[in-house]
């Protein structure tokens, strides 16, 4: 008798795409995706005394209209803006309306603990922006409407309690944030390119 080749036995593979789907799961479970730019908001609860089927209706002037288009540029009350560091001051104005022009919002009278009656504005800031503008400058005009917002609360709480906002007790924050209620509503963006 000759002498007989061994043959090498086959390697099961079988299980090797297995084993490469549990690798991929592994390394999709495990790996962390760093986010951090985005936009930290509450939406206010329901006001249970307000009808859902009917939508108040809000007088013109008592709307900021703010709007991004897709080349970054910004309408404000429907003229252009230069700089978007002007934004602020300018809804400062109107969100506080100092002098009670009839051109800014309308204010209605409101008990506030620790204030007594005061007139609260009724002013919301309306903002839209083009689907085509970048999230950079859309959140620099959100950053621009937050920091008018906060300076006034804080301009208030120096006044009133002789302190920042933030070192203010929560019963006192509660009542500034009556007098200046944060009321910025966000359109559906739109493609305003054509």
């Amino acid at each position: 008798m000759g002498k007989s080749k061994k043959e090498t036995p086959d390697l099961n593979a079988s299980s090797t795409a297995d084993i490469a789907f549990l690798l991929l799961v592994f390394f999709l479970v495990s790996t962390t995706m760093n986010s951090d730019t985005g936009l930290a908001r509450m939406l206010p609860p329901l006001d249970p005394n307000q009808n859902n089927s009917d939508s108040p209706i809000i007088k013109e002037r008592n709307i900021f209209k703010v709007q991004l288009n897709y080349q970054n540029q910004l309408l404000v009350e429907d003229e252009w803006m230069e700089n978007v560091d002007m934004l602020r001051a300018k809804a400062k104005e109107f969100i506080a309306n100092p002098m009670d022009l009839p051109t800014l919002p309308e204010k209605q009278e409101k008990e506030v603990e620790f204030f007594g009656t005061v007139r609260v504005s009724k002013g919301v800031i309306s903002l839209q922006n083009d689907r085509g503008s970048q999230y950079q400058a859309y959140l620099k005009v959100q950053n621009e409407l937050q920091a008018a917002y906060n300076e006034l609360r804080n301009e208030l709480a120096k006044v009133k309690f002789g302190q920042e906002f933030d070192k203010c007790t929560e019963e006192q924050q509660k009542a500034i944030k009556e007098i200046y209620p944060q009321k910025i509503s966000e359109a559906e963006p739109k493609n305003y390119k054509k």
